[in-house]
């Protein structure tokens, strides 16, 4: 067989395929987060202030959201294989770049060569476990999905954390590159070519308006937190990316093979489940971005014990998706996503009276319970989303539902940040900690009303299961 044919996926054998994709993505994902708690060590080691350090993450959140809304366009230009491989070996090579890396701008150069090839990943791993499983058994195949991106970002910090304390921080990087080239050198072997290729135009416009769009909301969001909402710099990138993101969608409209295609929200259950996957996205980022600075900054304790809290909740959700996964093969995600909702609520609740004096074992179970219920919500909502959408249009439904992830994580912590600073009763040198923990009770009343909203919608989702859902595609 050709390497550029489309194999049949009866006779694929599914398991070297999974590990190699799962793997790929797990990596890609931890990268995001893996820099968090050795920002200090960097800015110490190139001496670096901490507004230029933080671009490292900055850089690769921003190149990785623009890279997935022009996934769906590369899945149907490039066969799975190639573009597979193409995709893990630039992130291979980034991770080589920032591990010998002698200075700041050759580091920024490794990062945003690793963003644009991790950008890929998460987005084709979704397409092929979709085309690859029949849609009743979509879900656990989804549930191994929602292990990596709730168990991977949460993982990064700890290891970074402990990492660092032990071993100069170029370490990180040589730990993940021989894994990345394992990877790539099995996928060589075992990839097969799944997505099928339609050969859409390449419209050159559409693409950077959507660089622009997607990237100068992501920027200006992600901005405010440190600079302010006032900021010429934050106001100019909103402004920009609301202008072009706005050219690029209409423009698509008008394309006869769109680069991203937006007809897709005028299925109600798809829309519903996307704001759905949003709002439980911000409840995971915003939690895992404010708690870590109430508990180092305004309760006394060490980075390593914030990097700890995080962890109960990590595994459990990385326990608890293929579970969940399986729970929604059989009875469909309403019910899951009605629960883990309402959990989501009642853990933000319980964050809105942090004190000086809270302990870590209350921090760590509401956390824990907390991630029991983004794991009930996450991928089943994607999940039942995506099951609307026929075949041909599954690279355009799961690099929609990325992009709108990566928008609404940036979104909720900019505007989250920005009300845990703007209510705190005082931010000055003399500002007690009780004083500055009203600001992030606050920013949790906020999650706790999103929280509600999210759990609203949740009952407009349509309680049928997988195999109905078949059923109903089939007899249309």
């Amino acid at each position: 067989m050709k390497n550029n044919e489309v194999e049949n996926i009866g006779q694929i054998n599914k398991l070297p395929i999974i590990a190699v994709l799962i793997t790929g993505a797990f990596l890609a994902i931890l990268n995001q987060t893996l820099l968090a708690t050795a920002i200090p060590h960097i800015m110490a080691d190139l001496n670096l202030s901490e507004n230029t350090a933080q671009w490292l993450t900055t850089i690769f959140m921003l190149v990785n959201g623009i890279m997935i809304p022009i996934t769906a366009f590369l899945i149907e230009t490039f066969t799975t294989r190639r573009l597979f491989l193409t995709a893990m070996s630039t992130f291979a090579f980034g991770t080589l770049i920032c591990a010998i890396a002698p200075g700041f701008a050759i580091l920024m150069v490794g990062r945003i060569i690793q963003a644009a090839g991790a950008g890929i990943m998460m987005p084709l791993m979704m397409t092929i476990f979709l085309l690859i499983f029949p849609i009743e058994k979509r879900g656990s195949a989804m549930g191994t999905v929602g292990l990596v991106i709730g168990f991977a970002p949460a993982l990064g910090p700890v290891i970074s954390g402990w990492l660092v304390e032990q071993y100069p921080w170029r370490s990180l990087f040589y730990i993940v590159l021989p894994l990345a080239v394992i990877n790539v050198i099995i996928a060589y072997f075992v990839m097969k070519n799944i997505t099928k290729r339609t050969f859409p135009k390449v419209d050159v416009l559409s693409i950077i308006f959507s660089t622009l769009g997607f990237g100068g909301l992501l920027y200006g969001f992600s901005s405010a937190g440190n600079y302010g909402w006032s900021s010429v710099l934050v106001i100019t990138s909103l402004i920009v990316g609301t202008l072009t993101l706005t050219t690029f969608i209409l423009r698509q409209f008008k394309l006869a093979q769109p680069i991203l295609e937006f007809r897709i929200f005028k299925n109600k259950i798809y829309t519903v489940t996307t704001i759905i996957g949003m709002i439980a996205f911000i409840g995971l980022i915003a939690a895992e971005t404010i708690l870590p600075i109430y508990m180092q900054n305004m309760a006394g304790y060490s980075a390593l014990e914030s990097g700890m809290m995080i962890l109960p909740g990590a595994l459990i959700m990385g326990f608890m998706s293929p579970i969940n996964g399986r729970i929604f093969d059989r009875f469909g995600a309403k019910y899951l996503v009605i629960i883990g909702m309402t959990l989501l609520t009642v853990t933000s609740l319980l964050y809105t009276n942090l004190t000086p004096e809270t302990s870590l074992p209350y921090i760590t179970t509401v956390f824990a319970v907390r991630m029991f219920g983004i794991s009930m919500i996450m991928m089943p909502a994607t999940t039942a989303g995506l099951n609307q959408l026929p075949n041909r249009l599954i690279p355009h439904g799961s690099a929609m539902t990325n992009t709108m992830r990566q928008v609404a994580a940036s979104i909720g912590t900019g505007l989250l940040i920005t009300i845990m600073t703007a209510t705190a009763l005082n931010t000055g040198e003399n500002a007690t900690p009780s004083e500055m923990i009203h600001g992030v009770n606050i920013a949790f009343y906020v999650a706790t009303g999103l929280s509600l909203a999210g759990l609203i919608s949740a009952f407009y989702i349509k309680g049928t299961t997988p195999a109905e859902d078949r059923a109903g595609m089939e007899s249309e």
